[in-house]
């Protein structure tokens, strides 16, 4: 009967990568045993109620294999993965996408794809495990997570940052199958590698275990000493990669559709008569038994636990909106001459007091970051009730087990770095944008300001990057006030937030009394209603905030009147009303300024605005002699505003 079932998976995937004419065969075809050994002897899951917090998690770190998870969660009864997404499958408005998209009532608990990434995923969620069970017992959460890996997973960096602090951690709720052919899209693993996997993993503090890849019992038996054990378990799975398909155990078994004459002989050697599609009735009334294996379970964990669970959650409460509010107070009466990482660590030391909910964290640097305070307690392998996640300098695997605990939606996690370290890190935050998960990202250090430590630590670039990636909010705000909003703005936020921090101090620039302003993106700090006729916005954010206020000291000086608007986030402002947007911006020179490389400014300056910032890399200088030789300071820059408005009078 289990060859059988497995075989379902196998066929349903060909069908589908078939029907396609695209995909990916190999891993589905070769670890279809493995996974239907899990899904049927081990996974604690219920598809009728996809969302149940103490449901064991898979996630299928190769997710170029994603035709064999979909046929799983197909067979196994989710609703709303049916067999018309199988037979749609790479097609627009399918649930069955060319690689697993995270969707939780589908049953796919992770968008993987990119290499590596799900394995981090998988860490974060076995860590998510391990805080929620520290708050809640054993009796609420006491779940397992899997992952699938190939060899190209853990080829990639993230995977070693990754499961080094799986190991150092303890994590002995997580299980990784790995996928063991010994064969990449070039060919045999040896032409790039010889790692000797499993003694990395004994290194990291790992359970090794090694197992038949197509025999249940083998598989099963490792599974369960896995389980046993106090440790995080990878289990070496020997398996044929394409098997029992005429490319088996060969690299061009990896993709593509299988021809006709290719799948009726992998039929004869799988002793396989169904056309595309079809499923036996037996089998499929088993699977769907397998899918029911624990519905009862489910039902009672609602009925005993969903009330204790329900009552431990992060929620911008109005505890957390009193102490924003007292932070404001005092910084709009103190108005304090400090870098905003300073502001940040304030804010973030009040309202980590605020929830046991929220979860710090940084790549060693969180006293450089302010992500770190002395209120905080570190997690460590025997104790998980803390609040604060030391992820050492491993800043691609921090960005990814963020988005793993930020997955459960549960937990409201944020880290932080230097802004120059972000692309390290960069592929995790494009998929937390993808994922729509609110994972907060910190990123101090971020401009030429840095000053002495030169141009490998002063960002250009960063901030054009990150703006680009799509359902990313990127704070940059420009004094303790501005730094306390945007806070609040990411809290409050569904969607993934960047706040970027300076090093140096700079300037309260905030003179009026309102609270929201941050939330529509820009904003008028001078609204400059005076009766000259000459007029100029003047657009900046961040330090350059500040910047910008004395170039309209000096402008007004010259009878030239000026607004001077704020602009801590573009995408919130994108999203305002056109009237709104007209109004901030103006019909006047608009005149940007922001120590970056300008990218995407256009878009707000129009075809004849001006634009100052830094148009090559830092030097190593102090702060002062960055931005004087970059052209920043505020006479310089007013020179060249009275130059446009002289060649505009020409004209």
């Amino acid at each position: 009967m289990f060859r059988s079932l497995s075989n379902t998976v196998r066929f349903l995937a060909i069908s589908e990568v078939g029907n396609a004419n695209s995909g990916h065969l190999g891993m589905p075809l070769g670890m279809s045993d493995c996974l239907t050994a899990l899904f049927k002897n081990f996974l604690v899951f219920d598809p009728a109620n996809p969302q149940w917090p103490n449901r064991d998690r898979f996630v299928l770190s190769g997710g170029h294999g994603s035709a064999a998870l979909y046929a799983l969660l197909y067979l196994t009864g989710y609703e709303k993965m049916t067999l018309d997404d199988l037979k749609t499958f790479r097609k627009l408005g399918s649930n069955a996408a060319g690689h697993p998209e995270y969707n939780i009532s589908c049953g796919i608990e992770a968008t993987t794809g990119l290499l590596g990434q799900g394995i981090a995923n998988a860490v974060g969620m076995a860590i998510e495990e391990r805080l929620l069970n520290a708050r809640l017992g054993d009796d609420c959460i006491n779940h397992y997570t899997y992952v699938s890996v190939g060899d190209g997973d853990l080829m990639e960096g993230i995977s070693h940052e990754a499961s080094s602090i799986a190991g150092y951690l303890s994590l002995g709720h997580l299980i990784v199958l790995f996928d063991n052919n010994n064969i990449t899209i070039d060919g045999e693993v040896k032409i790039s590698s010889g790692d000797d996997v499993l003694k990395r993993y004994q290194s990291y503090g790992w359970h090794v275990l090694t197992a038949d890849g197509h025999c249940e019992e083998s598989i099963s038996q490792a599974i369960e000493a896995a389980k046993k054990d106090d440790r995080p378990s990878i289990i070496a799975c020997k398996t044929k990669i394409g098997y029992g398909c005429p490319r088996e155990n060969t690299m061009e078994a990896h993709g593509g559709a299988l021809t006709k004459s290719e799948i009726e002989e992998t039929k004869k050697r799988l002793d396989w008569s169904c056309d595309a599609f079809e499923i036996p009735e037996y089998v499929k009334r088993t699977w769907h038994i397998i899918g029911k294996r624990h519905h009862d379970d489910c039902k009672k964990w609602y009925k005993e636990q969903l009330e204790k669970y329900g009552a431990l959650e992060f929620e911008f409460t109005k505890e957390m909106q009193k102490v924003f509010r007292a932070i404001k107070k005092d910084y709009f009466v103190s108005r304090p001459f400090e870098a905003t990482r300073n502001s940040s660590k304030h804010v973030i030391s009040q309202i980590m007091l605020t929830s046991n909910m929220i979860i710090s964290g940084s790549a060693d640097l969180g006293g450089s970051t302010g992500c770190f305070s002395k209120t905080m307690k570190p997690i460590s392998k025997k104790d998980f009730s803390g609040n604060y996640i030391h992820y050492g300098v491993r800043e691609h695997a921090m960005g990814a087990i963020m988005n793993g605990i930020a997955a459960g939606k549960k937990i409201k996690c944020f880290a932080g770095t230097f802004l120059a370290f972000c692309d390290y890190m960069r592929p995790t935050i494009r998929m937390s944008a993808l994922m729509n998960v609110p994972s907060i990202f910190v990123f101090s250090h971020d401009s030429i300001g840095v000053g002495e430590d030169g141009p490998t630590h002063q960002p250009v670039e960063h901030l054009a990057s990150l703006r680009a990636i799509p359902n990313l909010n990127v704070f940059r705000p420009a004094d303790a006030m501005e730094t306390s909003e945007c806070w609040e703005c990411a809290l409050k936020s569904s969607r993934p937030s960047v706040i970027i921090l300076t090093r140096q101090n700079v300037l309260s620039v905030r003179f009026c009394g309102r609270t929201d302003l941050c939330e529509t993106g820009a904003y008028l700090i001078y609204d400059d209603n005076s009766d000259n006729d000459q007029k100029v916005t003047l657009i900046a954010s961040g330090s350059e905030v500040a910047i910008a206020l004395e170039v309209k000291k000096i402008l007004n000086n010259a009878n030239i009147s000026a607004n001077l608007v704020s602009f801590p986030c573009w995408r919130l402002f994108d999203e305002q009303p056109q009237e709104f947007k007209n109004k901030i911006l103006g019909n006047s020179l608009r005149v940007g300024i922001e120590a970056s490389n300008g990218f995407g400014w256009e878009k707000y300056l129009g075809a004849n605005g001006l634009f100052f910032g830094v148009n090559n890399f830092g030097k190593s200088c102090s702060c002062s002699e960055n931005y004087k030789f970059f052209g920043l300071k505020s006479q310089d820059i007013c020179n060249k505003i009275f130059g446009a408005i002289a060649k505009n009078d020409k004209n």
